[in-house]
């Protein structure tokens, strides 16, 4: 895509009031959420959690795959973002699904604290240090973030390519954080359950508001 198609694609966006509304409310929605979640976490480490008996986890030593899972959760979020940002509908459904996503991990975290498994390694994720205000964080399990949030890349994606990608980078992810015992095997689970559950909600938000704003554009 060249640059003035880029450009264009946006100058056509935020043409549209409704646009324009959607995309100060998104950011504002996404910034008080992430900020929110890294004030939640300082509380939930402090919290007393649950060891949960994982029936897998028994069978093996835990692996340190800190680098793998690292480049897999980060490029695709890179790539993402570049190819999201070609496209402002992509981008915002982008935004909004993991806006809601987090709210749904932080409401998960605080009804299920967990203790993190025996013998894990932690995850050395250096955004998630920064956003508990550079104090490690272990007891942000229920559920996997890193999974969950590959997985809602690949659900947004159109192009088959990026979605082969995000496919293959949230089985590497889901797959690494319980090699690694980083978390339980219920939270990888959770974590594609939550992630599809955001992305349905937020495309029939998306549908329902269309309609609405079509409907009324029609009567003016």
């Amino acid at each position: 895509m060249s640059k003035n198609t880029f450009i264009s694609h946006w100058k056509k966006f935020f043409s549209d009031r409704t646009s324009r509304i959607e995309f100060v409310i998104t950011i504002i929605l996404l910034v008080i959420t992430v900020y929110s979640f890294s004030r939640y976490l300082l509380f939930n480490e402090a919290r007393q959690g649950v060891l949960l008996d994982d029936p897998l986890l028994r069978h093996f030593s835990a692996i340190d795959l800190n680098a793998l899972i690292f480049f897999a959760i980060y490029s695709s979020l890179l790539i993402g973002l570049i190819a999201f940002s070609l496209y402002p509908e992509q981008l915002m459904t982008a935004f909004q699904t993991y806006t809601l996503l987090v709210i749904f991990r932080m409401s998960a975290m605080y009804l299920v604290p967990l203790e993190p498994p025996a013998g894990c390694i932690d995850l050395q994720d250096p955004v998630v240090f920064i956003l508990g205000t550079g104090q490690k964080i272990i007891k942000d399990l229920f559920y996997s973030g890193h999974t969950s949030t590959a997985f809602m890349l690949f659900q947004v994606a159109r192009s088959r390519i990026l979605k082969s990608y995000f496919l293959a980078a949230t089985v590497t992810v889901g797959i690494c954080v319980v090699l690694q015992k980083a978390h339980y095997t219920i939270d990888v689970y959770a974590g594609l359950i939550y992630s599809f559950a955001s992305y349905q909600i937020i495309k029939m938000i998306r549908r329902k508001f269309s309609k609405y704003f079509k409907h009324h554009e029609q009567k003016a």
